[in-house]
């Protein structure tokens, strides 16, 4: 039987699914965690404990036409001197909150677009995070790069600060497609920006292309990706382009009938994975490729690998701690989100107020299918023998239903189940199938493909 047609008959070119960077997804987040919660689960840090720290930069230049995340435009430098500022105002109410000798291990600056900050802003942002709370001497310190965005003076500075890995978007370097989804950076200008990096020490480059971009080919994304593997990335996410104009009205400028369909999307995508494999890279999870001496895969062989909210991570810290407007926080007991708007960010915190906007208090069933999901999504299985006899009597049913409802798909063993390799594109509807929250498609999800 056709590979394409038994993969459509479990909905993989209809369904839209979360992509299950959290469990239950950001979309299930509720106003039932306030403040006070999100103070009380900051104390409960165990003193001494490693963390990571997320900071969020919600603006950009100019608005990306394909971009769905929560960003926006900037006409002048004032609001993002001001925003930063704030950003320094929360990491030291933080630092008043946490326990004695908490410690960040991994820190992240996203966006946005962090890199539209002055050198100076930057150098002035660090040194308030090292100045509050203690940071590792082997902290890794990443930092999404846009290469239309970047100088020798904003180098060097992140430079001087630590950065030991840089993230930069490409999409796609195909000029006729980057006009059509707003997003024009030449081969030439992301060349400059790997070589000013690599020029400062940071030999750790992840990239991210696009595929199921309005007017991809099989042959564009190679031409693209070939070019991208000259730079020779350690990491690349190979992300399928969500169009969901209902949530981004930007996309709207994107013409619905230049998309290519699911059939073709599957296509663009096993074309990239082909050439990565070819090329060396060995494949994590469902959407990203590393290097094999790279940490990424070095936490695949060993089971260490993790996803949240930025995708895969060798990350093993229990708390995740988002500073910034809506950046997101992982605790033991659940998650919290800061409120969305800039404006209402800026204003709680300025009257020291953490400025919580809403989350997710987890039970022990979210627990629980929060781990099944995540080995699913991270190693295409579930493993009984990683549990307690006591936990192993309640998920035994649960895989015995998933392999069930997906045979031919999923393998019931003696010890869990294994997603057949021919079928890791169904990943995420098989594990919407764990998913008590999200039972059903829903339009507020990308497509499963």
């Amino acid at each position: 039987m056709d590979r394409y047609f038994q993969m459509r008959q479990h909905g993989l070119f209809e369904a839209n699914v979360p992509r299950y960077t959290s469990y239950p997804p950001a979309n299930h987040f509720a106003g039932d965690v306030t403040p006070e919660i999100h103070r009380a689960w900051l104390a409960a840090i165990p003193a001494g404990s490693k963390v990571s720290l997320y900071l969020h930069v919600p603006f950009c230049r100019r608005l990306c036409w394909f971009c769905a995340c929560r960003t926006q435009g900037m006409q002048s430098e004032g609001p993002v001197v001001a925003y930063t500022d704030t950003l320094i105002q929360e990491i030291q109410s933080l630092s008043s909150i946490l326990p004695q000798g908490v410690e960040i291990a991994k820190l992240h600056w996203g966006g946005g677009t962090p890199t539209l900050l002055k050198a100076s802003e930057m150098t002035r942002l660090a040194a308030a995070i090292r100045g509050s709370i203690r940071v590792s001497d082997s902290v890794e310190f990443s930092v999404e790069i846009d290469p239309n965005e970047i100088d020798d003076a904003r180098l060097d500075a992140l430079a001087a600060a630590g950065m030991r890995r840089a993230s930069i978007g490409v999409q796609d370097f195909d000029p006729e497609i980057q006009k059509i989804i707003g997003r024009e950076q030449s081969f030439e200008v992301t060349r400059s920006a790997v070589e000013g990096l690599r020029a400062r020490g940071v030999s750790s480059l992840n990239t991210d292309l696009l595929y199921g971009l309005p007017r991809q080919t099989q042959e564009r994304i190679t031409a693209s990706m070939q070019m991208l593997l000259s730079l020779n990335p350690d990491r690349v996410a190979l992300y399928g382009y969500a169009h969901v104009p209902w949530m981004a009205k930007r996309q709207s400028l994107i013409p619905i009938e230049d998309l290519p369909a699911p059939e073709a999307r599957l296509a663009l995508f096993e074309t990239a994975e082909e050439i990565l494999r070819w090329d060396g890279y060995s494949r994590i999870g469902i959407d990203h490729f590393a290097r094999p001496n790279d940490t990424l895969a070095e936490a695949e062989r060993q089971g260490r690998l993790r996803r949240n909210f930025q995708g895969y991570t060798d990350d093993t810290c229990d708390v995740l701690i988002g500073v910034g407007a809506s950046s997101i926080s992982k605790f033991p007991q659940g998650f919290v989100q800061n409120t969305a708007s800039t404006a209402n960010y800026q204003r709680a915190v300025r009257a020291g107020d953490l400025p919580t906007g809403r989350g997710h208090v987890l039970t022990k069933d979210d627990i629980l299918r929060s781990e099944i999901i995540e080995q699913l999504m991270c190693g295409f299985g579930y493993d009984l023998r990683k549990i307690n006899p006591a936990q192993r009597a309640k998920v035994a049913p649960i895989l015995d239903d998933l392999a069930r409802a997906y045979d031919g798909h999923v393998t019931r063993t003696e010890t869990g189940v294994r997603i057949l390799e021919a079928s890791t594109p169904l990943t995420r509807i098989i594990a919407r199938h764990i998913d008590a929250y999200t039972s059903t498609q829903s339009a507020s999800h990308s497509s499963a493909i």
